[in-house]
């Protein structure tokens, strides 16, 4: 924090410290003092020491209240220089400079007594000046210090504010790539293995070829639906939020089984759930693994036998997908990955409080394995 006034302020200070060191020796050169010269000279310095309290606060205020005590022409700047002080500094800093200032003019109204005010009253006004003078500025440099600390939270709430706002989109954008690979890399994987059965079988029956097209149809209509319905969070305006399409549970699990097999999977599903529904955000993301393991299953492993487990034995819900080593069959080139569905689906199991594992069992066979607390 800069201390420092500006030089508007400055030469104000000076102007109106050179008034009243003015009018002071014209009052003592009225009342005929003996000591004209010393009081106009001792005025003088006193003004031109005031840009040095600039620098130098504590030692400039310290020669002004000296001056103070050679002639009263030097009170005005050696007041103005104790109130400096007691604005930039420590109370005690402050409160040996108020002392100098008493003990100065204690010496000047001994030696140049006021004949109209008893030196016991003259102490007491010195010392109450004196005093005032440390807690004005005191209090000024407290209001100034809250004041630089309220401007100093603000910043900070703004800044706090800002990066919130930012982490908070960082977040819907995560959640929102995490919803369109689910949706896509599902339905694309399942039009791939489709269109590759046309590819490689062109000699096909007509009533299995209009079968094929027709499942990808419905498949591709599927996908733009469910790439429609999380888009559709994007274009949220902040007033008025869209609705959102209904999201996968547990209950979908039969359909996700029978869209893999009608897509030519060999996979043999056990799910055992007892009488207590999970909650519908745990169903979901125990329904976002299966897809996930079942997707990756037919990419990587086409043809392979499938397993898909579902159950909760001791209130956690326990996901598994198992898929064993491909078999050799006629397919397209492999299904691009990007790598992150795995990334994810680790991502998505940790919020919701679980565990992920994932990898190749001692019988080569591949699992993705998830644990869910209730």
């Amino acid at each position: 924090m800069n201390d420092t006034p500006g030089l508007p302020v400055t030469a104000a200070v000076v102007a109106a410290v050179g008034a009243l060191t003015a009018a002071t020796v014209w009052g003592l050169a009225r009342e005929g003092s003996g000591l004209l010269i010393l009081d106009v000279t001792t005025g003088v310095a006193a003004c031109a020491l005031l840009p040095a309290l600039l620098r130098w606060p504590v030692p400039g205020a310290l020669a002004l209240a000296m001056l103070a005590a050679v002639s009263p022409a030097a009170t005005p700047a050696a007041t103005m220089a104790t109130l400096y002080v007691a604005q930039r500094r420590s109370f005690a800093v402050a409160a040996a400079v108020g002392g100098a200032g008493v003990v100065t003019h204690a010496i000047r109204g001994l030696w140049r007594p006021v004949e109209s005010l008893p030196y016991i009253w003259w102490l007491v006004i010195v010392v109450a000046v004196e005093g005032a003078l440390v807690g004005w500025g005191q209090l000024s440099q407290a209001r100034r210090a809250l004041l630089e600390s309220l401007r100093e939270r603000a910043r900070r709430a703004e800044a706090e504010q800002a990066r919130s706002v930012a982490e908070a989109r960082a977040a819907e954008r995560a959640r929102i790539a995490r919803e369109m690979h689910d949706v896509l890399a599902h339905r694309l994987s399942l039009l791939s293995v489709h269109a590759g059965a046309l590819e490689f079988h062109p000699d096909a029956p007509a009533e299995e070829v209009a079968e094929a097209a027709g499942v990808i149809r419905e498949t591709a209509k599927t996908a733009l639906e469910e790439l429609r319905g999380v888009i559709g969070v994007l274009r949220e305006d902040g007033s008025e939020s869209l609705t959102q399409p209904p999201q996968p549970t547990l209950a979908d699990l039969a359909a996700l089984v029978e869209e893999s097999r009608a897509a030519g999977m060999r996979v043999t599903a056990r799910i055992e759930l007892g009488d207590a529904a999970p909650p519908a955000d745990l169903g979901r993301t125990a329904y976002r693994i299966a897809q996930e393991g079942l997707t990756n299953a037919r990419k990587h492993a086409p043809g392979a036998a499938v397993t898909l487990t579902v159950r909760a034995p001791d209130g956690d819900l326990q996901v598994e997908v198992c898929s064993l080593a491909p078999v050799a069959v006629a397919a397209a080139a492999p299904l691009p990955g990007t790598g992150t569905g795995l990334i994810g689906l680790a991502e998505r199991v940790s919020l919701a409080g679980g565990t992920l594992e994932h990898g190749v069992d001692p019988d080569g066979a591949f699992v993705l394995r998830a644990r869910l607390p209730p």
